[in-house]
């Protein structure tokens, strides 16, 4: 079985920053996508930002620079910095991963999502 805990969320006020993490518990050897997604209003389920297999964080364009994903050393978790938020960005924030459970052996990986988080920010 395996789980994605997801905590951060809250209430801010618009100009200010939040950290987001996430992590995965349970049976899993390999991750080798993770990252967050969000819905606000008016729009459908985007991405946020995502780490995959190289490593590198490659984020939504909305983003410009104001926003951080990094993983820890188990790779089993990120953390999501964002900053200079702004009212249009009250939504809830999703974590997803890919994950294997038995990695190189030739089964499929998974997806899972996580319960979402969610994020209100005032002006």
């Amino acid at each position: 079985q395996v789980q994605l805990v997801e905590s951060g969320g809250g209430a801010v006020q618009a100009g200010n920053s939040l950290t987001l993490s996430c992590v995965a518990h349970g049976d899993i050897t390999k991750i080798t996508g993770m990252g967050w997604y969000r819905r606000v209003e008016g729009a459908q389920r985007e991405v946020v930002a995502h780490i995959g297999i190289s490593g590198v964080p490659t984020y939504g364009n909305f983003v410009r620079g104001r926003f951080t994903l990094a993983k820890d050393n188990t790779e089993k978790a990120v953390f999501h910095l964002m900053d200079i938020l702004s009212p249009e960005e009250t939504g809830v924030y999703f974590c997803q991963v890919y994950f294997y459970q038995d990695y190189g052996s030739g089964a499929a990986g998974m997806m899972l999502w996580g319960e979402g988080a969610q994020l209100v920010v005032s002006s």
